[in-house]
């Protein structure tokens, strides 16, 4: 098999449409384990990797920049930075402050913060340039991860977007950034950077990482896929399992040993009573198909219009497998045709 390349957004960057998920290492996975990831991910063609300050997750103090780290000693060892097209995120607006080490009341897209986590995820990456730098998170208050905002928080003040694109040109002219990104993005946020970006000759979004799955198709619905078609820029989606729920690993009510729910129990987003009917309904499309289910919520993303690269997550190499396998299957009419009668259904019931 060879992994499709897709051009990302309008740059001259070439991804593969498979992106290697990373979050996981430093806490549920160990150094010799993410190694063993990249090293598989690179025979398999796979030349996009995705992380972020904060990892691994679920951010704590105590593992923050681990995963980053892991890629920088990967790096170190094996020489193979050239061979990589590496992402890597800022954290937005929030009270994880332990990101930085100046004294802070919030994390922010300051010029200050900018730079500092700018060059601390290139000396934990062990490398002098990053490919796609992308804020994680707006530094203006926006409903995340499924949660809705209060209305009372559009008085907060925010970083204007011209001065956030301008402090990220700094590092662009420099060589420590070669393009940016967006990422858990509205539309509204997406369209006011490319707006400045094009009245100030500032650098351009060349995409934005949201997550998108079977049972959340809100980029499509809430108007982001035409933002990004018509502007080209890519979709790097996350979260294509559902955190787990799309495999069927908690199908009945099992809890695996080991599993993020069983670790964490940080899924409420899929737990609904119409969020959990409507897993259901894609296991039985499994079952009926004979297909498995993580292939078929993958593929299914890896088969958008507006899709740049499907990021995919793993903490076992068995795992690992059957996610790249994914983009081998064959995804034909009768499946479209099932998957968005079941969508018409239930739509996007776990936002």
């Amino acid at each position: 098999m060879t992994i499709e390349k897709r051009r990302l957004g309008r740059t001259d960057l070439m991804v593969t449409s498979c992106c290697l998920g990373t979050m996981t290492w430093g806490q549920q996975n160990t150094e010799a384990e993410g190694h063993a990831q990249m090293d598989y991910a690179m025979d398999r063609g796979v030349n996009f990797w995705d992380t972020a300050e904060m990892y691994s997750v679920p951010p704590s103090a105590e593992t923050q920049g681990s995963t980053e780290r892991i890629i920088g000693t990967w790096f170190q060892k094996t020489g193979r930075r050239q061979d990589v097209i590496l992402a890597t995120k800022i954290a937005g607006l929030s009270k994880q402050i332990w990101t930085r080490d100046a004294d802070v009341e919030w994390t922010r897209h300051t010029k200050e913060q900018v730079d500092e986590a700018v060059f601390k995820s290139l000396k934990r990456l062990q490398t002098d340039y990053i490919d796609l730098y992308q804020l994680h998170w707006p530094d203006r208050p926006v409903g995340l991860f499924g949660n809705k905002m209060d209305a009372r928080a559009y008085g907060y003040p925010y970083e204007p977007f011209e001065d956030v694109l301008g402090h990220l040109e700094a590092h662009v002219k420099a060589g420590r950034i070669r393009h940016i990104g967006v990422s858990n993005e509205t539309p509204f946020g997406v369209m006011r950077f490319l707006a400045e970006s094009e009245a100030r000759g500032l650098p351009r979004m060349a995409s934005i990482q949201n997550a998108y799955n079977l049972v959340n198709r809100q980029f499509e619905d809430g108007g982001l896929e035409e933002v990004c078609v018509r502007e080209e820029v890519s979709l790097l989606a996350y979260s294509p399992l559902g955190q787990g729920y799309l495999t069927g690993k908690y199908r009945n009510g099992a809890l695996p040993k080991g599993s993020r729910k069983e670790l964490f129990n940080r899924l409420q987003r899929y737990e609904s009573p119409q969020g959990l009917r409507a897993i259901e309904s894609y296991l039985q499309l499994a079952d009926e198909t004979g297909l498995d289910p993580s292939q078929i919520a993958i593929k299914f993303c890896d088969t958008r219009a507006f899709m740049g690269s499907t990021i995919i997550g793993a903490t076992s190499m068995e795992q690992l497998k059957i996610c790249i396998d994914a983009f081998d299957l064959e995804w034909t009419d009768e499946l479209e045709d099932a998957v968005n009668a079941r969508h018409a259904e239930q739509p996007s019931p776990c936002p």
